[in-house]
């Protein structure tokens, strides 16, 4: 029975080694978005009057005008995340309302940014301060901590 499977487990094998090196190279960019928006804390202020929306009992209140939280211009700024872990800089762009994050290799190698704890971000499109809609792509540029 041994003999039987052996090729094929050699053939699985190779197909796989194939798909292996034939995902090397094909893509250089990759986008992680996320739609699920992480609910605000119960006691947390809201972004229009800087009250608290809480309930004495402790359920929240909707407390909203219909700008999501957001200012009157319905805008967020782009904070600066150049020199910030880069798993750090994506929590952060989050919490600040930005989910439609892309990365890329910013050493034009084309590498994916794997385990993203072992990048720094380098550059970002579009960069620190302007305000955007919540859906503004975003682009973080990154480095292994080993490229120097």
């Amino acid at each position: 029975m041994t003999k039987t499977l052996r090729p094929l487990i050699v053939g699985l094998a190779l197909i796989a080694a194939l798909l292996a090196v034939t995902a090397c190279g094909t893509s250089t960019k990759t986008t992680t978005v996320i739609k699920e928006v992480p609910a605000p804390a119960a006691n947390a202020p809201t972004a229009d009057t800087g009250t608290d929306v809480s309930k004495a009992d402790g359920d929240s209140l909707v407390s909203d005008d219909g700008t999501g939280g957001q200012s009157a211009s319905g805008k967020i700024t782009v904070p600066n995340e150049v020199g910030k872990n880069h798993q750090a800089a994506q929590d952060d762009m989050q919490a600040h309302g930005l989910y439609n994050l892309s990365e890329e290799d910013a050493t034009g190698q084309g590498r994916m940014l794997i385990l993203d704890r072992n990048w720094h971000v380098v550059s970002q499109s579009p960069a620190p301060g302007p305000r955007v809609s919540e859906d503004a792509p975003i682009t973080l540029r990154s480095k292994k901590y080993t490229d120097g």
